[in-house]
């Protein structure tokens, strides 16, 4: 079996026999229904539990991998003679370090080559390994293998297109601008001593603190805020600024506006690393995290084994049964294309957006571009219904009453009717004004714009929250889903982009009253979200 390389990665080399890898082994967890179970329970306002979080602890206690799980992947482990492993607090992921030749007798089968693209060098395999099924019984997946990091959204390239399109003017979207469509007043900004949020950045992309001082400096003057990351998790690197590691801090900190704001950034320690996986290791290694976390990252789902993304589902609900709320990024390419055979085509789910257990933020523009008015559908907002994860009890309700009230569906081969269907909610994704290597830049888009304002919002809300000795929201969508729309600006008009054929011309699903895979819920009205987030139950 080979594993599909990635077109725009190129094979350089096979790797010397001595060369060191690092390899990340998922051992098998405990107790995952129940998990899933207590999520449930904390994070439904209908619940007697709702509220009451774990610890990391607890979490660990929870899911930590049996005795013998953790004895038999040690045991083959040190009987190829890897020694140099290190582990996390809930003890579930082994890091190991080895060489090149150590590894390819540990997983038979692959081969061991370096790939490169846009000066990025990675080690990966191109061919399929087999564990034998003593240890398979044992392990989720091996990390450092096989996963490519997906190519990011150019946010360069979409400011092109933006202009080709024919808007050539427009007001552009800044912090005054959000705020006054979204309600948040001068005095909207956070006073609580326990609260923070995050962005977490990969794919070679870092923020310049001096552009953040001088985005704060030209556009942060009507309410008060902070200049200044709080923390770095990670090595930040040399060189120019990232166009979406910019907008992603700058719009986090002036939406969630004087919240301590954390910055998680992995380059990759090592070619075999996986700055994604690095991140997640993180927050089951950390008892002292942000409560929410914004990341514009994601992956074709038919790219991914279903046991990875099962894993990850799990790593997510470690983090909102401790009350952490993770905002993903719904994609920009509408509900995508995947061309199969016999010149057929389907509709493209992306993960992590696809994850039953995160939100996920798709994006809107102003229906009139020079007025802070009503917003419509942008035309590349991520959305759709996954092909792997059922559609969650939470949602079942809100998306089969789109389906049967909206006229004019795509057709059912496209798209997976019982799948879980994303976004969960949404905010402007358009002209954004960033600055990068100290230069004020316009026409920036996409939803890695809208997912740090949705995230700034939330973290004021949990500030509000913890001012009147409240828990944090957590995991919002069971909650969200229970409001229907209360404290959001319903998006009814616009559609957005998917195959180009025949049979859809090019159109995805369209927005609609209530709930829509294009938009979710809708926008935030913070006056009215705020009230319907803070009043308990």
């Amino acid at each position: 079996m080979r594993v599909l390389i990635p077109e725009d990665w190129t094979r350089v080399g096979r790797i010397d026999p001595t060369e060191k890898l690092e390899l990340t082994f998922a051992l098998r967890q405990q107790n995952v229904d129940q998990l899933e179970h207590l999520l449930l329970l904390v994070s439904d306002p209908k619940s007697a539990q709702y509220g009451k979080h774990l610890t990391l602890q607890e979490v660990a206690a929870l899911v930590r991998p049996s005795q013998l799980t953790q004895k038999v992947v040690r045991h083959w482990l040190q009987s190829h003679g890897v020694t140099d492993c290190q582990t996390i607090l809930t003890q579930d992921f082994l890091q190991c370090t080895m060489n090149t030749q150590v590894a390819e007798a540990l997983l038979p089968g692959i081969e061991f080559h370096r790939y490169v693209r846009d000066g990025i060098s990675l080690v990966r395999s191109s061919s399929a390994y087999h564990v034998h099924e003593d240890v398979l019984q044992h392990l989720d997946f091996v990390g450092g293998v096989h996963r490519f990091p997906p190519k990011g959204q150019d946010l360069n390239e979409v400011l092109t297109k933006r202009r080709r399109s024919g808007a050539k003017f427009h007001l552009g979207n800044t912090p005054a601008t959000l705020r006054s469509r979204y309600n948040l007043t001068a005095a909207d900004v956070g006073s609580a001593q326990n609260n923070s949020q995050a962005v977490a950045q990969f794919l070679e992309q870092f923020y310049h603190p001096a552009d953040l001082a001088e985005f704060m400096t030209l556009f942060g003057r009507s309410f008060q805020h902070l200049s200044k990351i709080d923390r770095v998790v990670g090595v930040q690197g040399a060189g120019k600024a990232g166009l979406e590691a910019s907008l992603d801090v700058e719009y986090i900190m002036s939406t969630g506006a004087n919240i301590p704001t954390w910055v998680f950034t992995n380059p990759g320690r090592h070619e075999t690393q996986e700055p994604f996986l690095q991140w997640m290791l993180l927050l089951s290694n950390m008892t002292d995290i942000p409560w929410v976390h914004t990341i514009s990252y994601g992956d074709d789902e038919d790219s991914l084994s279903s046991a990875y993304m099962m894993r990850i589902n799990t790593e997510f609900m470690k983090a909102g049964v401790r009350g952490i709320s993770i905002l993903f990024a719904s994609g920009d390419s509408g509900a995508g294309c995947r061309h199969l055979t016999k010149g057929e085509n389907s509709f493209r789910p992306s993960f992590p957006a696809s994850s039953p257990y995160v939100t996920t933020v798709g994006g809107t523009s102003f229906k009139n571009p020079f007025k802070v008015t009503y917003e419509v559908t942008d035309y590349i907002s991520g959305g759709g219904f996954s092909n792997v994860f059922k559609m969650p009890d939470y949602q079942v309700g809100a998306v089969e009453g789109y389906l049967k009230a909206v006229p004019g569906l795509p057709p059912k081969t496209y798209f997976n009717t019982s799948g879980r269907a994303y976004p969960d909610i949404a905010a402007l994704s358009d002209n954004y004004w960033v600055v990068t290597d100290r230069v004020p830049i316009p026409w920036v888009s996409g939803t890695s714009a809208s997912t740090p304002v949705v995230g700034g919002i939330l973290s004021l809300i949990n500030d509000q929250r913890f001012l009147k000795g409240l828990p944090s929201l957590g995991f919002l969508n069971p909650r969200l889903y229970q409001l229907q729309g209360q404290g959001l600006f319903d998006v009814t008009d616009g559609c957005h982009l998917s195959c180009l054929d025949e049979q859809v011309q090019g159109q995805g699903f369209c927005a609609a009253p209530s709930w829509d895979p294009v938009t979710g819920w809708g926008t935030p009205n913070y006056p009215a979200l705020l009230a319907a987030l803070v009043l308990e139950k």
